[in-house]
């Protein structure tokens, strides 16, 4: 029975040491026979970018052709290897993990990535060369390659960059400034990038860049303009994360049974599915990690995982908020707004962002695709629909939505979640959690109430309950073509919790002598919908209809 690779991003650790492998060499055949040598290839973090680069690594580093067997053997390019297998002296580096506390540690951390990487390659490889510490970043690197052409003729390079983002990242989100520095026309990274494309010239042969966005891609490695971006390249729409087979056989091979992946596959592909990065892809994907997370929880404990969202990248996802900010008043909120009330956007995706980081609505909402919060959904017109990719996604979405509330209304935000869920599941009452809502409409100004319809107070609702662990919150469940607007059912069915389901209507002030007429028209509806055997198997289940009539909440339960 093989071993899970939780954690694992060393190609050569994870088939050595007997853990399971989801074979994504056939894409390694793919990339060669590219037009291109010169690639880039973006994905959300987590998605399985490290350990691919390390597969390239294995299968085309010129020292490993006697290990190339044992490596290989049982997978795709094993059994129909290339031409250029074993041929490449490989330079590798990783940006990931440097200080972005300020410029001066930024740029340190930077030189001594790519001084570690220099002085491997240099080891490796026997090259008589000193890594002199006086020498910039750039000048380091542009003195390796001279070094190889000279002590290695006719030889050629493979360069890989794995996360040649992530700091310039970090410091988009917290120091806008000192990104602009070090991107700027005379920054020091950019200056290095524009060595790497000199090297093309002479010993560098292929590269393969990974990363996040191309938010650096205008600035950064202005002087790198060689690469092609096949990111939303509909043939590699599956090159990293897990499609829904390549889960399943994962679990046949780490002895789950048939019967346990009924189970567990909904609340996987609920929580963990959705993705999309071609307008022209057939399959959605799975989060790799969070996957591999779930499967690791369940393995050991034979129980679901209490927290269905890794706690070791939950802070990777909760920098939403920090590349929201970046687009500021009404932009945000109207994007807030449509991502989480499930509307979507329609949006063609920025390829390059502008260096001066002055965002639009589109660079944005690009942006969210880059990181992963947001996904194709569907190609409407020749133009990309965009949506949040799943529940994990929701939850996070929710609690920014919270916290945009809080700090715009100064409200406190130590609301205590545990006394709602319980008030639910105990009772299936909802009454402390609808004057939590009337707290949060009575801040609201008469500005705001011009543009205020039903979508916003069942919102409002919404992200409340998705910070109810103890509940599923289904949010216009499809039943027989018909769409109840909140359905909260126990994610524990064994404990006789209640559930609850909840039809919403608003009124604008001055419209109060409608307050029966839209009761009525709730309570049919939820009527209606009991009768659906979907909704007739649901135990304990209490009904609800919420009128928001401006300010105030009229509640009836059915």
């Amino acid at each position: 029975m093989k071993k899970l690779p939780y954690g694992i991003s060393d190609y050569e650790r994870l088939i050595e040491n007997d853990y399971y492998y989801v074979d994504k060499t056939m894409y390694i055949e793919k990339l060669e026979s590219l037009p291109e040598p010169y690639i880039m290839f973006l994905h959300p973090r987590k998605f399985g970018k490290t350990l691919f680069t390390s597969t390239l690594e294995n299968y085309y580093d010129i020292l490993k052709s006697d290990k190339f067997d044992r490596l290989f053997a049982d997978t795709y390019i094993g059994k129909n290897p290339t031409k250029l297998k074993n041929s490449y002296y490989i330079l590798k580096f990783n940006f990931s993990g440097i200080d972005t506390s300020n410029e001066d540690a930024t740029m340190i951390g930077f030189k001594e990535k790519v001084t570690l990487s220099v002085n491997r390659f240099t080891k490796d490889y026997g090259l008589d060369f000193y890594a002199n510490p006086d020498l910039t970043t750039e000048g380091l690197l542009s003195n390796i390659l001279e070094a190889f052409r000279t002590q290695k003729p006719g030889s050629k390079i493979y360069v890989i960059i794995d996360e040649y983002d992530h700091f310039a990242n970090e410091l988009l989100g917290f120091h806008t400034n000192q990104f602009k520095n070090l991107v700027s026309k005379n920054g020091k990274v950019r200056k290095w990038y524009e060595i790497l494309k000199e090297g093309t010239e002479s010993v560098i042969d292929r590269i393969f860049i990974t990363g996040v966005a191309p938010i650096t891609l205008d600035s950064l490695t202005s002087g790198f303009n060689i690469s092609s971006d096949i990111t939303q390249d509909v043939d590699f729409n599956e090159m990293m994360g897990f499609t829904q087979v390549e889960l399943i056989e994962m679990m046949d091979k780490i002895g789950i049974s048939k019967e346990e992946q009924n189970t567990l596959l909904p609340i996987m592909k609920e929580n963990y599915d959705g993705y999309q990065f071609s307008t022209k892809a057939q399959n959605k994907i799975y989060n790799s990690n969070m996957c591999l997370y779930f499967l690791k929880s369940y393995v050991r404990f034979k129980d679901i995982p209490e927290k269905l969202i890794d706690m070791n990248i939950a802070s990777d996802y909760n920098k939403l908020g920090n590349m929201l900010d970046l687009c500021k008043g009404e932009e945000r909120e109207k994007i807030i707004e449509k991502t989480v009330s499930g509307q979507g956007i329609v949006s063609d995706i920025t390829a390059k962002f502008n260096p001066a980081i002055e965002f639009t609505e589109k660079d944005l909402v690009s942006m969210l695709y880059y990181l992963g919060y947001l996904t194709i959904q569907d190609n409407i017109a020749g133009y990309p629909k965009l949506n949040i990719p799943n529940m994990v996604m929701k939850e996070i979405y929710s609690d920014y939505f919270l916290r945009v509330l809080n700090q715009n209304f100064s409200m406190s935000a130590n609301i205590n979640y545990s006394e709602l869920a319980l008030e639910i599941a105990l009772d299936g009452k909802i009454d402390r959690i609808v004057d939590l809502m009337q707290t949060y409409l009575q801040h609201l100004s008469n500005r705001d109430y011009m543009n205020f319809d039903e979508k916003y107070v069942k919102l409002i609702f919404y992200c409340i309950a998705m910070n109810l662990d103890i509940f599923r919150v289904k949010s216009e469940m499809e039943v027989q073509r018909k769409y109840p607007d909140i359905l909260l059912i126990p994610k524990d069915t064994d404990k006789g919790y209640k559930s609850v389901m909840i039809e919403f209507k608003y009124l604008k002030k001055g419209e109060e002598n409608k307050l029966a007429e839209k009761q009525e028209e709730a309570r049919k509806q939820i009527e209606e919908y009991s009768t659906f055997e979907e909704i007739k198997d649901i135990p304990n289940l209490s009904k609800y209809t919420v009128v928001a009539v401006n300010d105030k909440i009229y509640v009836e339960e059915i």
